[in-house]
């Protein structure tokens, strides 16, 4: 069989049987559900890691509360503890004008 080109070599291309090839509205079914599948799997994963992010916030924040008692009580140690209630209060103070 000798194609257009002449060369013998190369089949001539036939349109595809009509039982292998997929219809354009099942190629587009697919697709949507794969892109719905993606998305859900999209939301699960920004889920799982905002309850991650979650728990290591609270869990610096708590670490946070700890180190500064433990320092508060070391300067109870050394000052007399109406002096470590002032230092308190100005430093709470000092932060929340820093937060602003």
């Amino acid at each position: 069989m000798v194609n257009v080109s002449g060369r013998t070599w190369k089949d001539s291309h036939k349109p595809g049987a009509p039982a292998v090839t997929t219809d354009w509205a099942r190629r587009q079914k697919e697709r949507l559900e794969k892109a719905a599948l993606k998305a859900k799997e999209k939301e699960l994963k920004e889920e799982k890691q905002a309850k991650k992010d979650e728990q290591i916030r609270r869990l610096k924040e708590r670490r946070e509360l700890k180190a500064e008692r433990e320092r508060y009580e070391k300067m109870a140690l050394v000052m007399h503890r109406k002096r470590v209630e002032r230092v308190r209060r100005r430093e709470k103070r000092n932060k929340l004008l820093k937060e602003r």
